[in-house]
């Protein structure tokens, strides 16, 4: 294990209790560690977690120095930017302190970085656990890949000049799709800037059906809303891109729903309440009616 002094870690927390020290000990046990972990307590209010964070500041034995930022309840994006504004190194790396790293995360990513100028920020595939056991691989890329979805995890490796020169995290969304936004912003600040993607799981990232990320999506058009009015000159110069993005992943998504409606009726499995509604009345326009009449003349030939 070596030090990395070209990167400091910064750790957002709010009553996250023992939680947080996975997070602190994945990064001391980094095969190149940060120079610094910075903790941001954004207005903790549970004295268990408050205890935690005094346990972690004044633990010496640790072989990352740990300092603890404390401020009122701002939201995620403001606990980042008082971090990152606290960071001196070049590179900062952002974490969820309910989450935590494999041991070549920072290696991996930030060599991407080194060797890539034109790359703003690295991250990697996430192993999730929890609610759900899965490999997520989100795959990264340049401005126009990050208008249909985000491309990135939360948790990433960062250029610190790539963070001032677009103004940081957007202190007002507090209701999730802040770092889609963030991302956008800092791939705009140049021409030819991309994210890159470590092809292995090296993030652990903790599924629950009320975290944050799950809230989100109930307000998923509202934010998308917000996200395209923000970021309105690069979405109107790759429109076709943008909506092309989007109907692609929605055709996915049916064609998946409509293999398992397959599935069921050949296996005569009763359909739920919302595919019999979408059988007896398909939508239009959309690729919906097209898989009910595959659905449909699949299980007519079954019979036959």
């Amino acid at each position: 294990m070596h030090t990395n002094n070209e990167i400091e870690a910064v750790i957002t927390s709010f009553n996250q209790k023992s939680m947080i020290y996975e997070a602190v000990h994945s990064l001391c046990c980094q095969t190149a560690r940060p120079k610094r972990i910075i903790i941001v307590d954004d207005g903790t209010t549970d004295e268990e977690s408050r205890n935690v964070l005094q346990e972690i500041e004044a633990d010496s034995d640790l072989s990352v120095p740990v300092i603890v930022i404390r401020q009122p309840n701002k939201g995620v994006s403001a606990a980042r930017n008082a971090g990152i504004g606290a960071s001196k190194a070049s590179l900062v790396l952002v974490l969820d302190g309910d989450d935590s790293l494999e041991p070549s995360f920072i290696e991996e990513a930030s060599q991407l970085l080194n060797e890539n100028p034109s790359m703003v920020a690295a991250s990697s595939w996430m192993h999730t656990f929890g609610a759900l056991e899965s490999t997520v691989c989100p795959p990264g890329g340049a401005a126009i890949a990050f208008l249909a979805r985000n491309c990135c995890p939360a948790t990433h490796i960062f250029r610190r000049e790539a963070w001032r020169q677009c103004g940081g995290y957007d202190e007002t969304m507090r209701s999730g799709f802040e770092d889609w936004d963030f991302f956008l912003s800092m791939l705009e600040t140049a021409p030819g800037t991309y994210i890159g993607i470590v092809e292995k799981p090296l993030i652990n990232y903790r599924t629950t059906p009320a975290s944050s990320n799950i809230r989100s999506m109930e307000k998923r058009l509202q934010l998308m809303r917000y996200i395209i009015e923000k970021h309105i000159n690069i979405y109107q110069e790759h429109m076709t891109e943008a909506i092309l993005g989007i109907e692609a992943a929605s055709i996915s998504r049916l064609y998946g729903w409509e293999s398992e409606m397959i599935h069921a009726k050949l296996h005569g499995q009763e359909l739920s309440k919302i595919s019999n509604e979408f059988m007896e009345s398909p939508s239009y326009g959309d690729g919906g009616m097209a898989a009910a009449v595959r659905i449909a003349s699949m299980n007519q030939s079954a019979i036959l």
